[in-house]
């Protein structure tokens, strides 16, 4: 036992792999990037190789570290579950959940009680922080993330909920006899806002419906889809929004669609954690009770008008988002 490396550097290595990055390892670590360097250099010299090829701007590992890294990473996975299973009985029917406000009340909310029901000996924690959050180095044990379709997890378990569906959302009062939006063409006379995440929509979803002499630079910009959507019910202007997600204002009459087509995007929301929390109960009952949760919903009514394009003015997403 005493020829083992310390754990330190065996989770520094692990993130570093993971990210390919010093410096996002040491974020998900919550320590510096020297400190993981220097952790590293450790396990290289007492292993006596190195695992990393040092790059300009990254690292990667090399055919040793490749190796190294499957018995690390199943190493560290099980003493996590064993962690875990000796834990007090009182926090294992505590599922941390994090997902963003805009799902959270959009989606998850009207249906939480559902789930409560089902299973009333579960806890359900929510941290709806917009930072993503390293699922291998935190006390989350699942996440709602929001990615491209195809994408693929490294490390984890995904399950697909839903699709995207983009709808111009904004106050009733704008809408109807005496409202402003009569037809499309009519945005070109209001505020057109946007959200972070949302950057270059509004141009995809004005081309799509064949609108045109509309400005889509101009009008406020928010930090999340939830403030948007908060800013579109109190009167500000009108908002682009996953119908799905904001179907609890649309059901309470804070918002409406003023014009019912949707713009589909190949963007969606994905249930992920650990492979190694697939067993564990309050993992399997959160998750197979949001996908019939989500194979039960009512499919959009919508017309679609197009599907994401490739576009300059489009928000790249390699990497999924928090949304």
């Amino acid at each position: 036992m005493n020829e083992l490396p310390p754990l330190n550097t065996l989770r520094a290595f692990e993130a570093a792999a993971r990210f390919e990055s010093f410096n996002r390892a040491a974020q998900a670590l919550h320590i510096t990037p020297s400190a993981v360097s220097h952790q590293i250099r450790q396990l290289e010299e007492d292993l006596g190789s190195e695992l990393f090829d040092r790059l300009p701007r990254r690292v990667r590992l090399n055919a040793l570290g490749r190796r190294f890294l499957v018995p690390v990473r199943e190493a560290l996975g099980q003493l996590a579950s064993a962690a875990e299973q000796i834990r007090q009985p009182e926090e294992s029917n505590l599922l941390t959940l994090s997902c963003t406000p805009s799902f959270l009340v959009g989606w998850l909310v009207p249906r939480l009680s559902d789930f409560h029901h089902a299973y009333p000996d579960i806890e359900v924690r929510l941290d709806t922080s917009p930072q993503l959050v390293d699922l291998h180095a935190s006390d989350v044990d699942a996440c709602i993330r929001y990615a491209p379709s195809a994408y693929e997890f490294p490390d984890l378990k995904a399950h697909w909920l839903f699709g995207e569906e983009l709808v111009p959302i904004c106050s009733p009062s704008m809408v109807g006899e005496g409202g402003i939006l009569q037809r499309p063409e009519d945005l070109a006379r209001v505020t057109l806002m946007h959200s972070f995440h949302r950057a270059g929509q509004w141009r995809n979803w004005l081309r799509a419906a064949g609108v045109e002499g509309v400005d889509t630079e101009q009008g406020p910009r928010f930090s999340t889809d939830s403030i948007a959507v908060e800013a579109a019910a109190s009167g500000l202007g009108v908002a682009l929004a996953s119908r799905t997600v904001v179907a609890k204002q649309l059901a309470e009459g804070r918002v409406v669609i003023p014009f019912d087509v949707g713009f589909c995007r190949e963007y969606g929301y994905f249930l992920v954690y650990p492979p190694v929390a697939a067993k564990e109960r309050r993992i399997a009952a959160f998750r197979d009770w949001i996908l019939d949760a989500v194979g039960r919903a009512a499919p959009s009514p919508a017309v679609a008008i197009g599907e994401q394009t490739a576009d300059a003015t489009s928000t790249p997403n390699t990497m999924p988002d928090s949304r």
